[in-house]
């Protein structure tokens, strides 16, 4: 199976996320680093208000359980690009790997990125914002 590895620093959440549901359904594997260097594009008081009504809903026992930390943000969000609740979007989906950070053992390719010219907010920002604490 073929691996893919990206780096996401400074890359937009969102574009990323659907370029990789298209991976994943094609059956590579797929590894993101630098998770919580990626950015939402727009407002940052609008997101953080959208991210925490996603936090608010439901409740604590029944859910809709919404993820805090970085990479679980950012894996959650390629999640809703992927048919999860059918076998090939679920087997699909085991072949993502998220981490917060560089591992060692994970050699990636830095590309050039294209200067954000809007306001925008990390994930990192967003998921301290939302109530993640920073160890």
């Amino acid at each position: 199976m073929e691996e893919i590895n990206i780096d996401g620093k400074n890359l937009v959440l969102g574009r990323t996320a659907s370029v990789v549901a298209r991976h994943l359904l094609g059956g590579k594997n797929v590894n993101i680093v630098n998770a919580e260097k990626m950015i939402i594009t727009g407002d940052p008081d609008e997101i953080i208000a959208k991210y925490i009504a996603r936090r608010q809903r439901g409740s604590p026992q029944h859910g809709p359980f919404f993820p805090i930390k970085p990479d679980m943000l950012v894996k959650r969000t390629i999640r809703g690009m992927l048919p999860y609740k059918t076998n090939k979007g679920r087997n699909a989906f085991k072949n993502l790997k998220v981490y917060t950070g560089k591992p060692d053992k994970i050699k990636t390719e830095t590309g050039e990125t294209k200067k954000i010219k809007t306001r925008y907010i990390t994930v990192e920002k967003l998921s301290l914002a939302i109530g993640w604490n920073k160890k």
